[in-house]
């Protein structure tokens, strides 16, 4: 869900959404460097090296914590970029983190999630790894336990832009703020999708295609598609049918971040 309460005399926008993890996701590699440097050896056509969140999340840590330890960086990238599906948001978050331990710096969670509010709204909540209800501009987390279903996800081959959804006229602004917890039934819409779905004919026809199995959901302002099945049999069956003319991908819902589960192999 993604409701959008009001828009802030920053710009910004006031919002409820409900954050959940996937299984699946882009995988980083690290190797400690002593000469300071840090280098991102993965090259990226559209994102030139310094404006890669993953570099500024690990310039800004080092900076801030005054190491003078560097970093190699590796990523086996997975997920779509422009999905909306934070890809971008759980690498800056997985840096950091990885950095913290690697760099023995001994930041706790929070400190390292104001430093991620930092690089966007949406690494707060891979810092902390756990799914939440969002507040604020989805920097103000309550952890919740929401069911964990098996999802198909849909990949129209479009970008959207989200400054230009939330600068479109006909966006919803004024959605009731939600006082119950946990998310009531019934209040899983994403008031973005109606302005997505006129703007992008692909991301609609994903919807519709989707929408005959199952409740057919946008991930953020999209692109990207999805919906919960309750077995991987009846998820991937339904893959099977979309994914001849459509790119996609089935994934379980977990309710802690695989970094974190990774971290806590580690100690």
């Amino acid at each position: 869900m993604l409701h959008i309460l009001g828009r802030r005399e920053d710009g910004y926008h006031e919002l409820q959404t409900l954050f959940q993890f996937l299984d699946y996701g882009d995988e980083l590699t690290f190797a400690v460097r002593d000469d300071g440097v840090i280098q991102l050896h993965t090259e990226f056509e559209s994102v030139p090296h310094d404006s890669n969140l993953i570099v500024k999340a690990a310039k800004k840590l080092q900076q801030q914590s005054g190491t003078s330890l560097g970093i190699d960086i590796w990523i086996d990238k997975i997920l779509p970029m422009g999905g909306g599906i934070g890809g971008g948001s759980s690498n800056a978050a997985t840096t950091l983190l990885g950095l913290n331990h690697l760099w023995q710096l001994g930041w706790d969670h929070d400190r390292l999630a104001a430093l991620g509010l930092t690089l966007g709204a949406d690494v707060p909540v891979f810092v902390r790894g756990h799914a939440a209800f969002a507040e604020g501009v989805g920097e103000k987390l309550t952890p919740v336990e929401p069911e964990e279903p098996w999802y198909v996800v849909l990949v129209p081959q479009v970008s959207v832009s989200t400054a230009e959804i939330f600068s479109d006229p006909l966006l919803t602004r004024n959605s009731s703020p939600i006082k119950v917890r946990p998310v009531p039934k019934g209040n899983s819409r994403n008031d973005c999708l109606p302005v997505v779905a006129r703007r992008y004919p692909e991301v609609r026809n994903a919807l519709n295609l989707l929408g005959k199995f199952t409740e057919a959901k946008l991930t953020g302002t999209g692109s990207c598609v999805f919906g919960g099945f309750p077995s991987k049999a009846e998820a991937d069956k339904v893959s099977a049918l979309l994914t001849e003319t459509l790119t996609g991908f089935v994934a379980k819902g977990s309710n802690v971040s695989m970094l974190h589960r990774k971290l806590q192999s580690l100690l």
